[in-house]
């Protein structure tokens, strides 16, 4: 794990650190370029975590005043609980920290927020060719066996 890790809510001045770990993470699904997201996305995306009253919440890993991940994870209703659901939704490391305890790191944080939340549940989605990260989630989580299907509006 990298020296002095500190995992934490974002915070206004987080932003110009947090951006590039956003953009990786973008770029690795492939929304870069001409298929960027819209900067407005970005934007109304990054005032979210600093809203108290949106369920999206984000937070960072820092070593030595660097930041090196994010995650960024969501409350929502569900029909199968009273309790809310959590939805870890993005997940991103820089490469220099891949295999080094800061995804699990940033995981067990989002776990540790579910849990005060009276959350029941922590479930996420990753492509199937994320092999490398599928391997760590092999650990921390249980595999659904669901397949996601969608239809873009």
């Amino acid at each position: 794990m990298p020296a002095n890790l500190t995992i934490r809510p974002v915070t206004p001045a987080d932003y110009q650190q947090w951006l590039p770990l956003w953009d990786g993470y973008n770029e690795f699904y492939g929304r870069s370029g001409d298929t960027a997201l819209p900067l407005e996305i970005t934007q109304t995306t990054w005032s979210r975590f600093l809203d108290a009253g949106e369920p999206v919440h984000a937070l960072v890993a820092e070593s030595e005043g660097q930041l090196v991940g994010l995650v960024h994870y969501i409350f929502h209703r569900t029909t199968t609980s009273i309790a809310p659901t959590c939805y870890l939704q993005d997940l991103f490391t820089t490469q220099a920290t891949r295999g080094k305890g800061v995804g699990r790191a940033l995981i067990n944080a989002v776990y540790q927020k579910a849990k005060q939340a009276g959350s029941a549940r922590v479930y996420w989605l990753t492509h199937h060719t994320n092999t490398t990260a599928m391997q760590l989630y092999d650990k921390v989580a249980e595999h659904s066996g669901f397949v996601v299907y969608r239809k873009m509006m």
